[in-house]
């Protein structure tokens, strides 16, 4: 489920900020969701001035947007590597004294498979926030994108690690959200989550589990757009 609140303001300066990183001939991996969206339209600016880049939309927002705004599309699979990935997060632990510092609960878009898969290939991920992201540990349910036919299984087995998951359904259709990988989505709650990296690790091996939304030790930096200015983390 997508998360609300921050100012539009925030996340413009947030995601205009990260855009000022990519530098001509870049290849940039572009994120989703409405933070990153600033980022995508500054990207297009700036393209309209001159600047040569190529994108990688995470989903098919981020591809549609992309398009629309001029920036030329590649993907992986004919590309040497990313240069940057820009990218939003539902949740972000702004604990600078905690192993789990810069950890990143994604998904609240159902793009994280995708989204995890252009983070990590970068050279470098910027997040793109504002302050109502940041906390001090992972609380938030956890997004688990399933196959559909496993997914009472993969209940069952997140239950057997002390998670409450829910199918999470469609808002405008009838029946469950599904990816734009054609699986479905489990939205599972685990409370406090004081070791994301032993959980990321356990999610990661259940049998029928496409990708979860805990990005552990993948951020370089957040970009926290306030009302006067913009707050970087470097982790």
């Amino acid at each position: 489920m997508k998360t609300d609140g921050g100012s539009d303001a925030a996340k413009r300066r947030a995601g205009e900020r990260a855009a000022e990183e990519i530098e001509n001939g870049f290849v940039v991996g572009l994120g989703t969701g409405s933070t990153t969206a600033h980022a995508i339209r500054a990207i297009g600016r700036a393209i309209d001035d001159g600047l040569d880049i190529r994108g990688i939309p995470t989903s098919f927002q981020a591809r549609q947007l992309a398009l629309a705004v001029g920036i030329p599309l590649t993907s992986l699979d004919t590309v040497d590597g990313i240069d940057l990935a820009i990218d939003g997060a539902d949740r972000v632990v702004d604990a600078p004294d905690a192993t789990a510092h810069g950890a990143l609960i994604k998904g609240g878009g159902a793009a994280h498979a995708r989204e995890k898969l252009v983070d990590t290939a970068a050279d470098r991920f910027v997040v793109v926030a504002d302050p109502s992201k940041l906390t001090d540990r992972l609380e938030r349910s956890v997004p688990v994108e399933v196959l559909p036919d496993a997914h009472t299984v993969v209940a069952d087995r997140l239950a057997e690690l002390g998670g409450e998951a829910t199918l999470r359904a469609a808002e405008q259709k009838d029946g469950p959200v599904v990816t734009d990988n054609g699986n479905l989505v489990l939205d599972c709650e685990f409370g406090p989550i004081d070791d994301p990296d032993g959980l990321a690790t356990r999610l990661s091996g259940l049998p029928g589990v496409v990708e979860h939304g805990l990005f552990v030790g993948v951020a370089d930096a957040t970009y926290v757009g306030t009302d006067d200015g913009v707050d970087v983390r470097r982790y």
